[in-house]
């Protein structure tokens, strides 16, 4: 065990270590009231930071949150200095209480950062709940990522001051000092997993294992976090050119998936579900697995659902959406005139329509066959011109076929992926599809050698 008189000296070495307050900074103390985060708040005073008590009543025990609170603000009150104290009801919220209390907490805290009252938020946090935590994810099977454990540092500005020392130090600490501190009556439930890996396991486990496990857990967290930095510095330049935001989607080349070292492949994924839902909170290693799976099977198609998500493979592409997110495309009708240029509903590009007469320019033949844009005879057309979105069952008879063909077999002859053709844009001319994004004119509308002035049908994104 360490020392006690190194206490101290130990926080400001967590702290130089992690850069975790820079001068000037107001540091808000999370302060509940017990042993762990009073001993920080006295410790940081010791270290004479400039300092803002925090306080959440979360008024599930009581009167007895009640005298929490008037203990924080009677000590606050003695130290001189600043409270923000708040109060909620986490019965309303329903649901699990652990997770609902960590979220109204996250939420205070934020507020605090937001509204300028402080610039960081110290929570007490020792190496003893670093223990704890990395082996309650280990029994629930994570990986590296979650074997990191509880961080020094985190990107909402909280810090983690405690992370080098015990729980029984702090008390230690406090007993020095003749501090008082509450007791939260629910830290002996066993209704909490926490609790029982705290007052159970753990303790089995150094007596009859190893008497150096919490130690051994917190170093195996000190090791992962070094190996998360590194490999997330590494997913951020992968997942700069692989991934691509699209309409509150994210879309990932297949390709960029099974080109991958499996290791390298699994983060990717993971990346890529935090893009697109803002974290990877429920995400377990079977759904990783049954994401890579449908990326490597040979079939172009496939779905899998994982918590938040609707993960969906189409020929090349796999696309990662919030459930629920994305319903049936709408569909549009849109009458044009010639020349001019229309933006398609929901489609960030516009389409052109020019008229070019064969003495205008000597390339227009290239025109004709080129299949980067569409041209069509003008002398051919007559009545309305509509561009519409594709429809289940459309088919024409594109340039170069010898008969009808479906749209649709044109979309997987293509590798179209399925999300992109809702609103797929088709000229219509007197009833009947004249020019198909991508598939060109009709062949009896198309432009040809005779053709004395030709209408070019281009699109350019906005």
């Amino acid at each position: 065990m360490r020392s006690v008189t190194g206490l101290r000296e130990r926080v400001a070495h967590t702290i130089e270590r992690y850069r975790m307050v820079s001068p000037g900074q107001t540091v808000g103390v999370a302060v509940s009231g017990g042993a762990d985060s009073v001993c920080l708040l006295h410790v940081l005073r010791e270290l004479e930071y400039r300092i803002a008590v925090l306080h959440l009543n979360h008024g599930l025990r009581g009167a007895e949150s009640d005298e929490d609170e008037a203990f924080v603000a009677g000590m606050a009150g003695q130290l001189g200095l600043p409270m923000i104290a708040r109060r909620v009801n986490l019965e309303d919220r329903g649901g699990n209480l652990e997770e609902s209390a960590r979220a109204a907490r996250q939420a205070f805290y934020a507020e605090a950062i937001a509204q300028g009252k402080v610039d960081c938020v110290a929570v007490g946090h020792t190496r003893s709940d670093q223990a704890e935590t990395v082996l309650f994810r280990l029994l629930r099977g994570a990986g590296t990522a979650g074997l990191a454990g509880i961080r020094p540092v985190t990107r909402e500005s909280i810090i983690r001051p405690l992370l080098e020392v015990h729980r029984s130090e702090t008390e230690q600490y406090l007993r020095d000092r003749d501090v008082v501190w509450r007791t939260d009556s629910t830290n002996a439930s066993a209704r909490f997993a926490r609790n029982r890996i705290r007052r159970n396991l753990l303790p089995q486990l150094e007596r009859e294992w190893n008497p150096q496990l919490a130690d051994g857990l917190a170093n195996m967290a000190d090791w992962a976090q070094a190996e998360e930095t590194y490999w997330e510095s590494e997913i951020d330049r992968l997942a700069t050119g692989a991934l691509v935001e699209r309409e509150g989607s994210i879309l990932v080349r297949v390709s960029r998936l099974t080109d991958l070292p499996l290791a390298v492949a699994r983060r990717l994924v993971r990346r890529a579900i935090q893009c697109a839902k803002g974290d990877t909170r429920a995400i377990e290693f079977d759904h990783v697995e049954r994401i890579l799976k449908i990326a490597l099977a040979t079939a172009g198609t496939g779905r899998v659902q994982v918590p938040g998500l609707d993960i969906v493979r189409s020929f090349d592409w796999m696309r990662f959406t919030i459930a629920g997110a994305h319903r049936p495309e709408p569909g549009y009708k849109v009458e044009i005139t010639v020349p001019g240029a229309v933006q398609l509903p929901g489609m960030k590009s516009a389409v052109y329509l020019e008229l070019i007469e064969k003495s205008e320019t000597s390339g227009s033949e290239r025109c004709v066959y080129n299949s980067d844009v569409g041209c069509l005879d003008w002398g051919s057309l007559s009545g309305r011109l509509v561009f519409r979105n594709w429809h289940p069952g459309d088919q024409y008879q594109p340039i170069g076929k010898t008969g009808p063909i479906k749209v649709k077999t044109l979309f997987q002859q293509a590798r179209i992926p399925l999300w992109e053709r809702g609103r797929w844009p088709i000229l219509i001319h007197n009833g009947s599809i004249g020019w198909v994004r991508g598939f060109g004119a009709a062949a009896g509308l198309a432009a040809h050698a005779g053709s004395k002035v030709i209408l070019r049908i281009r699109e350019d994104s906005l």
